[in-house]
């Protein structure tokens, strides 16, 4: 079993309070699991208007479909959300063996 993780860290200009900082968000973490079949959370900065950190995870059985799955995340919310704009990106791809 492969684990794709990757961290978005985002900046949301022009966002004016928390209640539209967290719709935006919610639009989006749903829209990526509806296209990607990933799971989505907000991991921090959970207080921060206008910056957000968002934590992405994805299950699969070869790390190079886990690194497209995340690559194909990140690329669409820079092309279909001019409203967000990633200023930092961190990728792990972790391996796990069961014991069998």
């Amino acid at each position: 079993m492969v684990i794709g993780i990757c961290i978005l860290e985002l900046n949301l200009p022009g966002v004016r309070s928390l209640k539209e900082k967290r719709g935006i968000l919610k639009s989006t973490m749903a829209r990526l699991h509806q296209l990607f079949n990933v799971s989505c959370a907000e991991v921090a900065l959970h207080e921060a208007w206008q910056s957000a950190s968002v934590g992405i995870a994805v299950v699969t059985t070869a790390a190079a479909h886990a690194e497209a799955v995340l690559e194909n995340v990140s690329g669409w919310v820079e092309h279909n959300r001019p409203d967000i704009e990633i200023v930092g990106e961190a990728t792990e791809i972790m391996h796990w063996h069961s014991a069998e």
